[in-house]
């Protein structure tokens, strides 16, 4: 294939994460020169910048509203001084009990501790089991935390972010802020916990049992002229799989009145807490240089089944006639946030047969429906991947119908997020293929650190435009094809050393 002509500007921003405990539970900045080094090494790579998850469970540790963010000013100073730019996390969620979670890093202790005497501030599931990665968004607006609700908290801890970091946003080092909505900062229920023995490709379970949720259903319910429906009983356990269980089965409950009722219920509640605290978010850092961003999850598995069972639990109601994911991108347009997406790296062929698994359908259903809302849309990979087919699925995903020799294509991500910087990326062999990976994805061109070059130019935040009607909101659930996507991309990455070392493997393997 003939190799594309590149164009005469930047196209893309990628950045990286760091590592989730480069600052310690004890709020300290304990490896400075290792982290210095590394991320000059991403410098010198062409990386442009560094996503840093920025723990609420670390910083306000101490008590209500005593925040220290000393640890973090000095990690942004070295960041600063390597000359790359940051995407910030505010990470309202605990780390780990999660696919790649190293570290753990829980909720504030004093939070906690107030789910000792009133557990139901926890998602819960149908048999009681607590989860205490985030709290329940049936407490968003329950005056239970010394007398502040949990969105209050959300709020505040935003509010004490701008003031104590506002040399880095006027200096224009931090360029979004990426506000956490749930468990992993995904905007979605904590339905596939590892920490209760979920293991994959399990559908989930609802996480909708704690009294606030419980409360809230029944009035719904009966304010539909429905007091006697309560919430499922029938859809299974972590590890079910869709047609073991009545609600997610062959013509299941998830097809009834009462089941289309609940899953409206159920994913309108995901999706108003989103606009909640986003709202917020935009008020806290009006005016800032910088853009919002909230991330949705790659719930790849079961999504060729009838019922897309995981996705449902996770609260995404998305199904074949049914979009779940446009009318999120809708409820981010208006507060001109960045729609982030997980799982670029993923192909159907590398996934379980068994499990229906559809993360390339997926991919090109979300991110179409992002472009449609008039989004700027920004994905990551999921896993770690260190090869030319992860990182050409990345670059396919980027950009969707290749480069445009005379100016930016018509289908383009805003950037792309490579998880995560470590020592393993940084051996010798894995990162001579992401350097090459960075220089594909910035279009073969060399680094420019003119932001406006990318077409990324990026003003004061203004404040959001008026709450959508949750008519107008359903109104993007009608499924429209998604965009034409190429088969492979137009600036491949062809890792012959990878295909040497397993032809010599193969060799030695003939031999033994």
């Amino acid at each position: 294939m003939q190799a594309p002509t590149a164009p005469t500007y930047n196209e893309k921003m990628l950045a990286n994460y760091v590592p989730l405990g480069v600052i310690s539970n004890d709020n300290d900045f304990e490896d400075k020169t290792k982290m210095g080094k590394q991320l000059k090494e991403l410098r010198a790579a062409g990386v442009d910048g560094v996503m840093v998850d920025v723990w609420w469970g670390i910083v306000e540790s101490k008590g209500p509203k005593q925040y220290d963010w000393s640890a973090y000013r000095s990690l942004f100073a070295l960041v600063q001084e390597c000359g790359l730019k940051l995407q910030a996390i505010m990470s309202f969620h605990q780390c780990g009990g999660n696919i790649g979670d190293e570290v753990t890093i829980a909720l504030p202790q004093w939070v906690l501790d107030i789910g000792e005497t009133d557990p139901d501030i926890f998602y819960t599931n149908r048999k009681g089991n607590r989860n205490k990665e985030h709290l329940t968004i049936g407490v968003d607006n329950q005056p239970l935390f010394d007398g502040r609700t949990a969105v209050q908290m959300y709020i505040d801890y935003m509010k004490s972010f701008r003031e104590h970091m506002s040399d880095f946003l006027e200096a224009g080092l931090i360029i979004d802020i990426e506000v956490g909505l749930g468990p992993a900062g995904e905007l979605r229920y904590p339905s596939c916990p590892e920490s209760q023995g979920w293991v994959f490709p399990g559908i989930g379970e609802f996480q909708c049992y704690d009294k606030y949720l419980k409360a809230e259903f029944k009035e719904t319910a009966t304010n539909a002229g429905h007091p006697e429906w309560e919430l499922p009983d029938n859809a299974g356990e972590y590890n079910d799989t869709p047609g073991s269980t009545e609600f997610f089965g062959l013509n299941g409950t998830y097809l009834t009145e009462k089941g289309k009722f609940f899953l409206t219920w159920y994913s309108n509640k995901l999706l108003n807490h989103g606009d909640e605290i986003l709202d917020e978010a935009n008020k806290a850092f009006l005016g800032c240089k910088v853009k919002l961003a909230a991330k949705v999850a790659g719930i790849h598995w079961w999504y060729k089944s009838l019922s897309h069972a995981a996705e449902l639990t996770s609260g995404y109601y998305n199904l074949k006639d049914r979009d779940g994911y446009r009318p999120i991108a809708r409820m981010l347009s208006r507060h001109y946030a960045i729609f982030n997406f997980t799982c670029l790296e993923m192909r159907d062929s590398e996934q379980r047969a068994d499990a229906k698994c559809g993360p390339q359908e997926l991919v090109q259903q979300v991110l179409s429906g992002g472009w449609r809302e008039h989004l700027e849309v920004a994905g990551e990979n999921a896993l770690s991947r260190y090869d030319s087919n992860g990182y050409n699925q990345i670059l396919l995903n980027a950009r969707p119908n290749g480069i445009n020799s005379e100016g930016l294509p018509k289908l383009i991500m805003y950037g792309v997020t490579y998880l995560r910087l470590s020592d393993d990326l940084l051996k010798e062999n894995n990162f001579k293929i992401f350097k090459t990976f960075v220089k594909k994805i910035h279009a073969d061109q060399d680094y420019c650190p003119d932001l406006g070059m990318y077409n990324h130019q990026i003003g004061p935040l203004g404040r959001s435009k008026p709450k959508f009607l949750i008519e107008d909101l359903l109104e993007a659930t009608k499924p429209m094809e998604p965009f034409a996507w190429g088969q492979e991309t137009d600036i491949k990455i062809d890792d012959f050393d990878g295909v040497l070392a397993n032809l010599i493997r193969k060799l030695f393997s003939m031999f033994k």
